[in-house]
């Protein structure tokens, strides 16, 4: 007696693995469920492949996507902001003034990535700083960064 796996088999092993994906979140489920799907729709359009082409190309497919995924869209997804980080992380980080202090205006300093969730942070600083300046945080303070001038060394 032979066992004819119809497309819609395959379908539904697609849609199951897709569901688990919900309740055990790796992310790589899902493209396991993508190969099987993949599998149902060649095998809707080509009903008389064999089971073992169908279990090879469902592997195939499905380390691909995997693979597909983990190297090329993965990195591309990843937060590269500084939004998360603690303050420990933020000191010494280096930022641009955008606007001088002056009287009892606080300047405000510039970052090229969020620190602590915004690029534009009011900030102190014991030596003048103007618009262009390079500085670097020392301490955090409330709302407020205290800095320093980064000094270059001209020849």
């Amino acid at each position: 007696m032979e066992v004819k796996i119809l497309y819609w088999y395959w379908l539904v092993l697609g849609m199951t693995l897709m569901i688990a994906e919900l309740f055990i979140p790796s992310f790589t489920i899902f493209w396991f469920g993508l190969g099987a799907l993949l599998v149902g729709g060649l095998l809707f359009f080509f009903s008389d492949m064999i089971f073992a082409w169908q279990v090879f190309i469902f592997a195939l497919a499905s380390c691909g996507f995997t693979l597909l995924w983990f190297v090329f869209l993965k990195p591309f997804m990843t937060d590269r902001t500084k939004a998360g980080i603690s303050r420990e992380a933020a000191l010494g980080q280096s930022g641009l003034v955008i606007s001088s202090p002056g009287g009892k205006k606080r300047g405000v300093v510039r970052f090229t990535t969020p620190l602590l969730g915004s690029d534009e942070w009011p900030f102190i600083c014991e030596e003048t700083a103007m618009p262009g300046d390079r500085v670097f945080v020392r301490e955090i303070s409330g709302n407020t960064l205290i800095v320093a001038k980064a000094h270059q060394d001209k020849p």
